[in-house]
This record gives structure tokens, C-alpha cells and sequence, in this order.
């Protein structure tokens, strides 16, 4: 999630810029590890207008240009979530592997500038989850928001995602996670 929102601060850091050192922190481990895996930043304004970029493909490596491309994210326009896991369980889907876990890390609740929001953003985002399960993906949600008890749960399920309230804590705790869920 690159959405406008990533902008603020919280705790004296600027919300995107934990996000990227989480991203970091996970990738490397990854690496490491030689798990192939991909990066993928997302925005959007209206529902014509979602972009999904690949930071890091799944056949790179994390090499200089992926890290230089994971630090030079900057924050978007919306949050139209349910299209952006559609498009990134595609991509998971077309993967030879048995294993697939699409880690979705933001900021906030779905919401657009075209009344994609409430209840509405909540549902498709759910139904979007939903579906990358029912193709045999494992969907786990992570986030920095504080209100995300009122929502999260209900998009994820029991066990299926984090809330970090404090952001100070999330870099370090994502391999952590990554471990956990992968277990």
C-alpha cells in the first residue's frame, strides 16, 4: 500500500518509510533463505485507474536496483485494495509453486475516490481475499493502523493477520510473521 495516507507520521516516522524497511528487512531474509518472492507497491484513483507495480519481480534478485527501487516508493492517491489483491493472487496463481502467500502490508481501510469505501470497500476487499484463498493462496494482512480491530478481522480471519498500533515495533517483527505464517 502506497496510498496518500503512508504520508503521515506516526511516532516521529513517516509511515511509508517504516513500510520500506520492513520490505527490506523481509526481503533480505527471503533471499537468504532462497525464497523466490516478489514486491509489489499499489494506488489508485477511481476504480479506471488502480496501479499495480512490480518493485521486484519474483526472478530477481534483491539486488542494488530492487533496494534502490523499494526506497524510492513514494505515496499515491487511494486504496482500492480488493483490486490490488486480485491483480497480485493473478500473478501468485501463474507461479509454479506449491506454496503462495500473498502478505499484504498497509496503512488503512480500502476506501477510493468513487464511493469505494465503508462498507463496499470492506466487502470487495473481503470477497478479494476470499477468492485467493478458494486458488489455494494463503493471505495474511499486516497493518499500522490503530482502528484496524473495527475492520481487520473481518477482511483476514482469525489468525490471519497483525496490527501493529505502535510502528516503531513492525520492521522488525515481519520475518518474524513471515516465519509464523509459513510454518
Amino acid at each position: 500500500d502506497v496510498s496518500l495516507s503512508t504520508d503521515s507520521w506516526a511516532e516521529d516516522r513517516r509511515v511509508l518509510e517504516v513500510e520500506k524497511e520492513a520490505l527490506l528487512s523481509l526481503s533480505a531474509g527471503l533471499e537468504a533463505c532462497g525464497d523466490e518472492h516478489a514486491v509489489f507497491a499499489f494506488t489508485s484513483r477511481r476504480r479506471q485507474s488502480v496501479w499495480v507495480r512490480t518493485v521486484k519481480d519474483f526472478e530477481e534478485r534483491l539486488d542494488a536496483c530492487a533496494i534502490r527501487r523499494i526506497q524510492a516508493l513514494q505515496p499515491g492517491h487511494y486504496t482500492r485494495m480488493g483490486a490490488a489483491v486480485r491483480h497480485v493472487a493473478k500473478r501468485l496463481a501463474d507461479r509454479p509453486h506449491g506454496h503462495r502467500l500473498l502478505l499484504l502490508l498497509t496503512d488503512g481501510k480500502p476506501n477510493d475516490a468513487d464511493h469505494y469505501e465503508g462498507r463496499y470497500a470492506v466487502e470487495d476487499t473481503r470477497m478479494a481475499i476470499r477468492e485467493a484463498r478458494r486458488a489455494g493462496m494463503k493471505v495474511f494482512g499486516i497493518t499500522v493502523d490503530r482502528e484496524a480491530r473495527d475492520y481487520f478481522p473481518y477482511l483476514f480471519g482469525p489468525g490471519a493477520y497483525a496490527i501493529f498500533p505502535h510502528v516503531g515495533r513492525f520492521p522488525a517483527a515481519l520475518p518474524a510473521i513471515y516465519r509464523q505464517v509459513t510454518a
